[in-house]
């Protein structure tokens, strides 16, 4: 099968604008995150999606490949719809997230495996929380899965509640999951995903996946072990650097 990985990259970001050309030990963020993406061993071709002609520069600067995409696009799923137009001999698309920088190649593979799967329309990752802060933060989507591995609801809430237990302890007591945001799509299903109306949960979550579950969609999921860390603000990038220059 071939796909297609696509990494969306916006200028214009409301809390760290500029931050795809963010400098991290003298390589840009995007940069580093094509590099990684590269790695996969499940992508016939990476290209950077943006709205922006000093992304574009930069990248086709290093070697990369680049494609100009509408500015009215609200989601890396419509950006990726687009750049399918232009790539219309590949069968599925992987989005990646241009913000975070130390993305493992094994799990855009561990995705890239599942979308060949000729069962499988989407998918994505998820991971074990193990620390009450991740547990309650309203930033880290949640999701809880039927035993097919199939997602039933995503929410910023704690989801399940657990009746009758305290808070303090409710990871003794369930496996709780978050959602990692790397999606894979079978070329039409991305297609057909974008001309759906935004649905009631979306707008209650701001989560797109909702929509597509209001749907009738199924979205399989993979338990991925590997962290990842994403950079949504300047004080994340510091964080990352940091973390970097430990060398853990």
């Amino acid at each position: 099968m071939k796909i297609l990985g696509v990494i969306p990259a916006r200028y214009a970001s409301t809390r760290f604008p500029g931050k795809p050309l963010a400098d991290i030990f003298g390589k840009s963020m995007i940069q580093r995150v094509y590099e990684q993406a590269s790695k996969s061993h499940t992508l016939s071709q990476v290209v950077v999606a943006s709205d922006d002609e000093r992304i574009l520069e930069h990248v086709s600067s290093f070697g990369g490949k680049a494609v100009m995409t509408s500015a009215a696009h609200r989601s890396g799923t419509d950006r990726c719809a687009e750049v399918m137009l232009q790539f219309s001999d590949f069968e599925a698309c992987i989005n990646i997230q241009g913000d975070e920088p130390l993305i493992d190649p094994k799990q855009i593979d561990l995705l890239g495996g599942k979308i060949s799967e000729n069962e499988v329309e989407l998918a994505t990752l998820i991971k074990k929380i193990s620390t009450e802060e991740e547990l309650f933060n309203q930033n880290i989507p949640k999701v809880v899965c039927n035993n097919r591995g199939e997602a039933i609801y995503f929410s910023r809430e704690t989801i399940p509640h657990l009746r009758g237990i305290p808070p303090s302890d409710w990871l003794e007591h369930h496996t709780f999951y978050k959602h990692i945001g790397i999606y894979a799509y079978r070329s039409q299903t991305l297609r057909n995903i974008t001309q759906l109306p935004v649905s009631d949960l979306e707008k209650a979550e701001s989560l797109e996946q909702l929509r597509w579950i209001e749907n009738g969609l199924k979205i399989h999921t993979l338990v991925t072990e590997l962290e990842t860390l994403a950079v949504d603000t300047p004080e994340d990038l510091e964080i990352l650097i940091k973390k970097l220059s430990a060398g853990n």
